[in-house]
C-alpha cells in the first residue's frame, strides 16, 4: 500500500488520482499499482479480445471492453482486468462498469502473477464474477476457471497453441495460436 493514505480507500479515492499511464486498483480498499503493460502483453490482449468480439457482439450477447475500464465490484474493490465480457448491459455505467460481468480476463506481467492469481482471483470470486480467465504469457498457457461458491475451480488450461471450446458458452471456441505469434 502506498503511505501517506488513508487507511482503506474506495472508489472516490481512486478517480482522484493522477492519469500517469500506470494501473491503479483498489482491493478491499488497498491501493495497488502496476506498470503500464508491454507490447506482447498488448498482442495478446487483442488477439483474445478480437475472439471475444466475434462471440459475444456478433451474437449480441454483450460487450467486451479492454484495459483500461475501471470495473467496481464494491465500494472497496475496483479493478482495471485486462478485458471485460459484459452480458447484463445494466452494469455499464456512464464511470465504469458496475457490479459483476460475466467474464474477467487477467494476462499476467511478471510485476503481476501473485497479484493477478491470488489478490485479484480470491476478490473477483467473493464479489460474484462467474468466470476469471489467466494467460500467462511466460509459460504461454491459457487458463478458464468457473466461481463456485465463492472460489473458482479450473474448468481448462491450454497450452501453446491449443484450442479450447467452453462449456458454459455454446459455440465459443478461443484458439491461443494467435496469442504467440509475435
Amino acid at each position: 500500500m502506498i503511505s501517506g493514505l488513508k487507511d482503506k480507500l474506495v472508489y472516490d479515492d481512486l478517480i482522484q488520482l493522477p492519469v500517469d499511464g500506470k494501473r491503479y486498483e483498489l482491493a478491499q480498499g488497498e491501493l495497488f499499482v502496476t506498470p503500464a503493460p508491454s507490447p506482447r502483453h498488448q498482442w495478446v490482449s487483442s488477439r483474445l479480445q478480437r475472439q471475444l468480439q466475434d462471440y459475444f457482439e456478433a451474437r449480441q450477447l454483450g460487450r467486451v471492453f479492454d484495459a483500461p475500464i475501471d470495473v467496481i465490484l464494491a465500494p472497496e474493490d475496483a479493478f482495471q482486468p485486462d478485458l471485460v465480457v459484459v452480458t447484463d448491459l445494466a452494469l455499464i455505467t456512464e464511470r465504469a462498469i458496475e457490479g459483476a460481468p460475466t467474464i474477467l480476463v487477467e494476462i499476467l506481467s511478471p510485476s503481476s502473477v501473485a497479484y493477478d492469481r491470488l489478490t485479484k482471483s480470491r476478490r473477483y470470486a467473493a464479489l460474484g464474477v462467474p468466470h476469471f480467465w489467466i494467460v500467462d504469457i511466460a509459460n504461454r498457457t491459457f487458463e478458464c476457471y468457473r466461481n463456485q461458491r465463492g472460489a473458482y475451480v479450473p474448468i481448462a488450461r491450454v497450452a501453446d497453441g491449443g484450442t479450447f471450446a467452453h462449456p458454459d458458452f455454446p459455440e465459443l471456441v478461443i484458439n491461443t495460436a494467435p496469442f504467440w505469434e509475435l
